[in-house]
Order: structure tokens, then C-alpha cells, then sequence
């Protein structure tokens, strides 16, 4: 049986997005192909610095995936594959498993790597850190990008059903700035929602 590596699994509310407040069990699984930062790179469009430690981890199997699921969260149906980049592990033995076991699976991807179709995911949430040209996953549920003050409302080739824009924050607060900006931009494209890391706000993870 395959071993995947998995930084941490923990229960909280998602955060943002459509799901924003739904409880999940979080599944981080290790591994990313970028590296975000404020100054662009070769594997950063710049902008942000990812705040997200996701290179240690533990190798479990999609079995002890998913007793860990049930026991911390027996009630919970749903599960959130977030990285990291998950799609560098995710597959078909441990979509089936959480299938099996009754789970609805999300998926919280860069767009960098396509997910194969074979995995029925219930939910993809791309977030691009790349240019628009460089995705590889061009069909999502929701698509979300992060915008601060100026930056022009996003013209996306991934074809979704919910288009989303999310206030930069500066630390753990909101930029009032780009808040006021993302309100805008919203109001003047109403394909767009304004999606905001309530997470931060109610103090959960």
C-alpha cells in the first residue's frame, strides 16, 4: 500500500471560499513545486510570502489517512486535501478510500499540476500562483486569487462556476487598502465574490 507524506490533519471551519465556515478535516499532505515570495522568481509570480510550513511530514497510508480523520472528527463528512501542493500525491487509492469511508473530498490546488479526472474530487479550489499560461488545471469549482490595492481584476483561462477575489492581508490584519480596493473590483465585475480569510477573523486555523 502506498505511503503518502503528510505534514498534519486537523479539524477546524474552513476559511474562506463558498465553504467558508462548513467544519472539514483538514489533510496537509507535504511537498510543494513553488515557492512564494514577495519578489518574483522562477517559481513565484511575487506578491505574497506563502505563511504555510508544509515540508516536514509523517508517511501514513490512506488507511491510517482516514482512521485519523474519523477519530479526531467522527461526525465530519467532509475532507480538505490542502499542501503544500497535494496534487504531487494525490490519486485514485486514496480518493477511493475516502470515498468508501463516506468522506466528500476538497481539494486546495496552486493549478500548476492537473488533476486527473478519475479522482471524482467533490469540491476543487484552484488558487493561481503562477502565470496564466503556466496552469495545467483548467476546470475548478471555485477560483480564487488574491489582489492587492491596484492590481486589476483577474482575466482567468480555468473555467469555474464561482469566480472569487480575496483582500491581501499585511500579517495577520486585513490591508484596509486592498480590502476597499477587492469591494471595488467586485461591485465593478459582479461575476466576481469577495472571498476573505474569515479564518484570521474568528481565530480558528
Amino acid at each position: 500500500m502506498k505511503n503518502y507524506r503528510v505534514n498534519e490533519i486537523f479539524y477546524s471551519l474552513q476559511g474562506e471560499g463558498l465553504r467558508a465556515g462548513v467544519a472539514s478535516v483538514f489533510v496537509r499532505l507535504s511537498g510543494c513545486n513553488l515557492l512564494c515570495d514577495i519578489e518574483a522568481g522562477p517559481k513565484s509570480i511575487g506578491g505574497f510570502k506563502c505563511d504555510t510550513e508544509f515540508v516536514s511530514g509523517r508517511a501514513m497510508t490512506a488507511d491510517q489517512i482516514a482512521e485519523e480523520a474519523k477519530r479526531i472528527a467522527p461526525a465530519c463528512k467532509w475532507i480538505i486535501l490542502t499542501g503544500g501542493e497535494p496534487a504531487l500525491q494525490v490519486d485514485t487509492e486514496l480518493t477511493e478510500k475516502l470515498h468508501g469511508e463516506g468522506y466528500l473530498i476538497a481539494i486546495e490546488t496552486n493549478g500548476s499540476v492537473a488533476l486527473p479526472k478519475e479522482l471524482n474530487l467533490d469540491w476543487v479550489t484552484v488558487s493561481p500562483k503562477v502565470a496564466e499560461h503556466a496552469l495545467e488545471q483548467l476546470e475548478a469549482t471555485e477560483v480564487k486569487y488574491v489582489r492587492a490595492y491596484g492590481q486589476g481584476v483577474p482575466v482567468p483561462r480555468i473555467m469555474a462556476v464561482y469566480h472569487l477575489i480575496s483582500p491581501a492581508f499585511k500579517g495577520g490584519e486585513i490591508d484596509p487598502e486592498a480590502m476597499a480596493w477587492c469591494v471595488k473590483l467586485c461591485e465593478e465585475n459582479p461575476k466576481w465574490r469577495l472571498s476573505i480569510q474569515q479564518h484570521k477573523i474568528w481565530g480558528v486555523r
